[in-house]
């Protein structure tokens, strides 16, 4: 069958990503639909062709921790001569609430993995971007210190320093690094959406940042110890009513955030919406320090210094090409 486009679920193989490719695979039987992850030990792709009965779902490793890896997708995408992409689910996250955790190229792993591999995702796949492509970060309310999510308040000082903490950052509480990731996740999207308004309105490409809510039992825990997986992935679940009712409404099962995720993506009601943060299907305003334009700026270069390999390569993110 010769696919019309394409759709990018990264973190897809499990939980909320699992469900949106599920849902985006229903919806559009005529789209190449892309799970990634570091690898697909439980066949996701071939579950949803089975679910659905139809074939047009995929697996694709990716290691967001590793350039080389997210390099190499980028160079098969486009040797493969796929069809445009149309919805890019930028989702994989992982929680490491120890130390402070690194990648073998030495930044903090849970910023890599949430924030530093998926600008470079995003950058290598630009050229293959639909006209009206949207992009959507799943970020989360722990980035917002006024939500009083529990996790320790996302502090950013500098992007430097978020990619390679110092002692006192590093030897701090570890889930403050995801509450920093996701409060990235923000304000790149933010930065994200300003750029591609100045330097490429006619490609039409929308971006915005979502939170799913609290998703008890799923995969996010992985990392942490024997009682702290057996907590979220066995006990919250069971007193999610109790939750909801003393804690926040903002819980849902996968497949719910899956839904709205989608929606954000995929649906005619949300077309041409752009640099917005959503709760669910709600519009809401992010954190304070998100829109703060200094620490958006310092995010943007950073990342792209970062990331590219040359001033060349540089110069190409920075304009889209």
């Amino acid at each position: 069958m010769a696919y019309t486009r394409s759709a990018i679920v990264t973190g897809g193989t499990a939980n909320l990503g699992y469900f949106a490719a599920l849902e985006v695979a229903r919806q559009h039987s005529d789209w190449l639909v892309v799970v990634c992850s570091r690898s697909d030990r439980e066949h996701a792709a071939d579950m949803i062709n089975g679910v659905l009965k139809q074939s047009n779902t995929i697996f694709m490793p990716l290691d967001l921790s590793d350039s080389k890896s997210v390099r190499s997708f980028a160079k098969d995408w486009s040797n493969r001569n796929y069809p445009p992409i149309q919805a890019l689910f930028l989702n994989a996250a992982l929680q490491f609430p120890g130390k402070a955790s690194y990648t073998p190229e030495g930044v903090e792993s849970t910023f890599a993995i949430s924030h530093v591999g998926h600008s470079l995702f995003f950058h290598l796949l630009c050229p293959n971007l639909a006209p009206k492509a949207r992009i959507v970060l799943t970020s989360s309310g722990t980035h917002d210190p006024a939500m009083k999510s529990g996790l320790p308040d996302a502090i950013y000082t500098t992007a430097e320093e978020l990619a390679h903490p110092p002692p006192a950052i590093a030897n701090g509480p570890g889930r403050r690094h995801y509450a920093n990731s996701k409060l990235a996740n923000i304000m790149w999207a933010y930065a994200l959406h300003k750029r591609l308004n100045q330097k490429v309105p006619d490609r039409g490409i929308t971006v915005n940042a979502f939170d799913p809510g609290l998703m008890p039992g799923t995969g996010l825990a992985r990392e942490s110890n024997a009682l702290g997986r057996c907590v979220w992935e066995k006990v919250l679940p069971k007193v999610t009513p109790v939750l909801k009712v003393l804690y926040t409404d903002n819980i849902h099962k996968p497949e719910e955030s899956a839904a709205s995720l989608v929606r954000l993506a995929c649906s005619d009601e949300t077309a041409g919406i752009s640099g917005k943060y959503f709760e669910g299907r709600k519009e809401i305003p992010s954190s304070k320090d998100s829109y703060d334009e200094k620490k958006i700026d310092d995010l943007w270069q950073w990342t792209v210094k970062y990331c590219a390999q040359d001033e060349a390569e540089a110069a190409r993110f920075e304009n889209f090409a």
